[in-house]
């Protein structure tokens, strides 16, 4: 029996609170709402989706000392993820606050994440990172990890492939001066346009992306048309209605790990990026930060998302 690809993830787990205002936001004024807690951090988010598809990984973050540790590192054993994370006790673990309005649009951010900033550049140097990326036969990372951290890991690589997630238009920017080491770079409209220093409105980013070193990308744009493109060219699949929509957040993430899984398993990225959308379809139908990828309804996702459309 083959045993299943092997991935290696470095970046964000963490808490998120969302808290979602009940009426009108009034600024400057108390607000009843509803606050919800999760574990959650891009890569951490997207590694759970791959481990969904029957591919086997291990993550490699950074937390505190505080009871909030414990619940980011029993979210990971409970994901079936090997736990390669750095504890420091003296540290408070990072976490991400956001406040949205009755619509759920964003009204506020609060990421509490200086110890990525501080801790990776130092982690990544360790034997047991080298050890563990000797191990993998694919890596993910997202860019909480600060510029000298990512530049250690792909040098560390070997060859390897290296999905990069851009997590946000301030942090994408850090994978700039690493473009053209990178196998697969996934991002929404707004990091795109921030990478190449572009209109999130504007021309169809591809080109300037290209020419910034960029082999293959993802964009995706909400509810339009799902970009790819790679060294076969570039395409679009228009991601089908969702049959309920129980929360959009976790859509790219769930879309990311399914189409990393499919890559893994040798899919090419127009057939991969198909098993993506389709699992940013079941993120949008599941209350659950990832949803539940049952092969009967993952299959019946997949389905109702078209060919990808070959874009000049």
């Amino acid at each position: 029996m083959p045993t299943s690809p092997n991935i290696l993830a470095l970046g964000g787990a963490h808490i998120d609170r969302r808290g979602q205002v009940s009426g009108a936001y009034v600024p400057a004024a108390s607000n009843p709402g509803i606050m919800r807690e999760d574990v959650g951090g891009v890569v951490f988010n997207a590694l759970r989706s791959v481990v969904k598809r029957g591919v086997s990984a291990s993550l490699i973050s950074v937390r505190g000392g505080d009871a909030a540790a414990d619940t980011v590192a029993s979210a990971i054993d409970g994901a079936g993820i090997v736990d390669l994370s750095v504890v420091f006790l003296d540290r408070t673990t990072p976490s991400y606050t956001a406040l949205i309005d009755a619509d759920g649009e964003l009204i506020v951010g609060l990421a509490d994440m200086a110890l990525y900033d501080l801790a990776f550049p130092k982690q990544i140097r360790r034997a047991k990172v080298r050890e563990a990326i000797a191990a993998a036969d694919a890596i993910l990372c997202d860019a909480n990890l600060p510029t000298a951290a990512l530049e250690r890991l792909l040098a560390l690589a070997g060859g390897r492939p290296v999905f990069a997630i851009a997590v946000s238009p301030a942090k994408v920017v850090r994978l700039a001066p690493l473009l053209n080491d990178l196998s697969l770079l996934f991002m929404n409209r707004r990091e795109a346009a921030a990478l190449v220093g572009a209109e999130p409105s504007g021309e169809t980013p591809v080109r300037r992306l290209r020419q910034a070193g960029l082999n293959a990308g993802v964009v995706t744009a909400g509810s339009a048309p799902v970009l790819g493109f790679d060294d076969t060219g570039m395409f679009e699949i228009d991601p089908p209605a969702p049959r309920k929509v129980a929360d959009v957040t976790g859509a790219g993430d769930a879309l990311t790990g399914a189409t990393v899984a499919a890559l893994l398993r040798g899919l090419p990225l127009r057939a991969a990026l198909r098993e993506g959308v389709a699992a940013a379809m079941l993120a949008i139908e599941s209350p659950e930060a990832v949803p539940s990828f049952t092969t009967g309804n993952f299959t019946q996702a997949l389905a109702l998302v078209p060919e990808p459309r070959e874009v000049a």
